[in-house]
């Protein structure tokens, strides 16, 4: 790590203890999950996927001594205490319930969005709860180097009040082909990102509006293709959050500038930043305080990055939980409160206002 003034831009791994069960062989697996695991000296015990051969070649490149022909198959396997699902929402419930009846696995990590509803999802949060069992989301941004410390920066009150937040992402996302028979796009597969992320900043939210157009690049129907949302939380603190996942055009010999940028700005301060996502670079921040640095731009910097190095946090806070007992920091409950504030979005599109989240049941 490099210079971070004090702050902590990733965690430290309190427990590695748990053999963990990996589903789905797709990029988010192969370059994230299991490259932050071996980092953190994880054990990975056994993988599927969809296509074995896939698995085959992922687990070669890994090390995992156990590759089984199906993920109903690795579900059974004794030797898996904690399942790692990196699978598409609409298959993803079904191997939540099947986990949810196995004696031997003790927890489950879940992918973003969580299911294709809001209701699916607080089915499955009251299933876990039933079972005894602890369900997490992959809320992976939370872990990003440039919020962890800019929350570290917001909860000793170094900006003061928040004024405004802001989001802005021009990026082209790689659409996944399961999507193209959904209803839902940007919002529930890129947007929850930041909408997960400013409620871990600010708190649950009173409202949200979200208005968008389609995508001229995406070929296939879609009513959100690029999305801005506008949000009011508690403490009158305005957040707005842009998806332009158009970003003009790509094609070759047009010089295309893709990023995410981010900005607080309190009564006291301001910090900026960006996220490293869109050419696989660190984040960074940057922030002046009155308070604490006399007014003067102060740039805490570090190695690390958003993909890989977040996963070991993901994955750090369950296996913490399980070894604790304690409500694990990226719970289910807490996610289908982003998953309402989705919901809320959708319902903001369709019928062009406003909408307070109180609208939206999560009991």
């Amino acid at each position: 790590m490099a210079d971070a003034k004090g702050f902590k831009p990733d965690v430290e791994v309190r427990v590695n203890d748990y053999r963990i069960g990996a589903i789905g062989a797709g990029m988010i697996m192969a370059e994230c999950h299991l490259a932050a695991y071996k980092e953190a000296g994880f054990t990975v015990a056994a993988i599927a996927s969809r296509t074995k051969s896939r698995a085959e070649s992922v687990a070669s490149r890994w090390g995992i001594p156990r590759v089984h022909d199906t993920p109903e198959a690795l579900i059974k396997d004794t030797d898996v205490e904690i399942l790692d699902i990196a699978y598409p929402p609409d298959q993803q419930p079904a191997l939540i319930r099947a986990a949810l009846k196995e004696p031997h696995i003790k927890a489950i990590l879940a992918q973003k969005p969580l299911a294709l509803s809001l209701d699916e999802a607080r089915k499955l949060r009251d299933e876990a709860n039933a079972a005894g069992k602890i369900l997490s989301v992959n809320q992976n941004m939370r872990y990003d180097q440039s919020m962890r410390v800019l929350k570290q920066i917001l909860d000793k009150g170094e900006l003061g009040k928040v004024v405004i937040a802001t989001i802005d992402m021009r990026a082209i996302p790689h659409w996944q082909s399961f999507l193209e028979g959904l209803d839902r796009l940007t919002l529930a597969n890129m947007s929850v990102h930041h909408l997960d992320v400013l409620r871990f900043l600010f708190g649950d939210p009173e409202e949200i509006y979200t208005a968008t157009r389609s995508d001229p690049r995406t070929q296939f129907a879609h009513k959100d293709g690029i999305t801005v949302s506008t949000i009011k939380f508690p403490d009158n603190v305005l957040a707005v959050s842009m998806e332009d996942v158009w970003a003009g055009p790509r094609e070759a010999g047009f010089d295309s500038d893709f990023y995410i940028k981010w900005r607080v700005e309190g009564t006291d301060g301001v910090a900026q930043g960006t996220i490293g996502w869109p050419d696989g670079s660190a984040s960074t921040l940057t922030y002046a305080s009155k308070t604490t640095t006399g007014g003067q731009w102060v740039t805490p910097t570090w190695e690390t990055m958003w993909f890989p190095h977040a996963f070991i946090g993901v994955m750090e806070q369950l296996q913490y939980a399980v070894k604790t007992g304690e409500t694990p920091a990226l719970n289910v409950a807490d996610n289908v409160k982003t998953m309402a504030l989705v919901e809320a979005g959708y319902r903001s599109m369709d019928e062009g206002r406003a909408v307070k989240l109180a609208e939206i049941a999560i009991d």
